[in-house]
């Protein structure tokens, strides 16, 4: 393929911008799905590569007719590939079972009429063989919507010019991952972390009970690498949620190192027992607060960070409870 070979820009963790410059920035909903370059050469074909540059095109064949969608044209788009649920959100657990099947074309066309996928395009990096890179993101999105790229599996969603607040407290309301701002002079920056593109994530916190650890490694040799959390069922189970491996100073995680080694038992506290390699069981006395983007459909906590102790609670007063079923 003649096209160039485009590493997707990405956007830097911050807040929203001043109040003053909301009208000079524009506001994406972030998705919770994999990143991907499309590339269409304007014969049919269609060429998708992850955040790495691998190839993906074969894990999604229902993509496939996007090749057509601009007849003769070519183009290089940015995007990002979903798996939506009943309420017509991001679902990344259900990406889950569609990643990876690359070298499984088969087994990847049947999982398309199960769990199809939705790419929502969002950039155009060149267009009819010229490159869009130098040109600013507004103009770039105008260029894109005309394109009236929508179809059974892809779409393009409009953004957001101003109300930059408002877009976020819709995204929390709705239960979205969070917002993207874009500052309209922004020029396309391949592979770069830029400051013109930020990303605020909607984050929830709940009480988590630790049952267990995983040693840590390298610098971290006798100190918890990571805390294996649960919380209780309504019938009185502890269910193990999740792996926290972030959040804690030095001084912390040498505190609970001590608490974890008085607390050391040989039986797990979860029901039912995680298959987690190398797990060093305790008695399930500790409640901590952690921060977390997203519950999944079987009740993980995606991207779980660890905020404080909670010595003030006892383990039956950790706030969240999970329903029997999942």
């Amino acid at each position: 393929m003649s096209l160039p070979l485009i590493p997707p820009m990405l956007a830097t963790p911050g807040t929203l911008p001043p109040a003053a410059q909301d009208a000079r920035w524009a506001y994406e909903t972030k998705q919770d799905g994999q990143r991907a370059v499309a590339y269409l050469a304007g014969d049919g074909s269609l060429l998708l590569r992850a955040r790495s540059g691998e190839d993906i095109t074969p894990a999604y064949p229902e993509l496939r007719p996007l090749g057509d969608a601009l007849g003769a044209t070519s183009a290089v788009l940015d995007g990002e590939i979903l798996v939506l649920d009943e309420q017509g959100r991001a679902d990344f657990q259900l990406l889950q079972s569609r990643m990876g099947l690359v070298h499984a074309p088969a087994r990847a066309a049947r999982m398309a009429t199960r769990t199809p996928v939705h790419l929502v395009l969002f950039d155009v990096m060149h267009l009819a063989g010229r490159s869009l890179l130098k040109v600013p993101y507004s103009r770039r999105r105008g260029r894109l919507e005309e394109l009236d790229l929508a179809g059974p599996f892809w779409s393009t969603p409009r953004a957001l010019v101003g109300h930059g607040a408002q877009a976020l407290a819709a995204t929390r309301e709705h239960g979205l991952e969070g917002l993207v701002c874009k500052r309209l002079d922004s020029l396309y920056e391949p592979g770069v972390r830029s400051r013109a593109w930020i990303k605020i994530r909607n984050m929830h916190s709940e009480d988590v009970v630790v049952g267990g650890w995983l040693p840590g490694k390298g610098r971290l040799t006798g100190l918890p690498g990571a805390l294996l959390v649960g919380q209780f069922t309504a019938d009185g189970r502890l269910r193990y949620v999740g792996g926290v491996g972030t959040g804690w100073s030095e001084a912390e995680r040498t505190r609970l190192a001590e608490l974890l080694r008085a607390g050391a038992t040989d039986v797990c506290p979860f029901d039912p027992v995680p298959q987690v390699a190398g797990a060093r069981w305790v008695l399930p006395r500790l409640v901590g607060e952690v921060r977390f983007s997203i519950r999944t459909r079987s009740g993980m906590l995606r991207q779980p960070s660890w905020l404080r102790l909670r010595p003030d609670l006892a383990p039956t007063d950790a706030a969240a409870q999970l329903p029997d079923d999942v």
